[in-house]
């Protein structure tokens, strides 16, 4: 009986990340970043922005990428 249980629990949990991970790659876009693109970068850990974190910008920027490595890392180009 117990053996039973177990087994259920067991399948009920896999059908559920299944179904989880049908919805997520459903709705989920890979970004396709190339060089020239223009980004915004998030400013959350940035330790040297002076002032009130409630005035702080969220992300700086458009910056230029200028090289990709991967799928969502890119280097860019800071003017200034």
């Amino acid at each position: 009986m117990l053996d039973k249980v177990k087994h259920h629990a067991k399948r009920s949990i896999n059908d559920a990340f299944e179904y989880a991970k049908q919805k997520w790659d459903k709705n989920h876009k890979v970004p396709d970043f190339k060089v020239g693109d223009l980004v915004l970068v998030s400013t959350f850990n940035f330790n040297n922005i002076k002032g009130s974190k409630k005035l702080k910008d969220f992300y700086a920027g458009p910056f230029v990428i200028v090289a990709s490595s991967g799928t969502n890392a890119v280097q860019v180009e800071l003017s200034g």
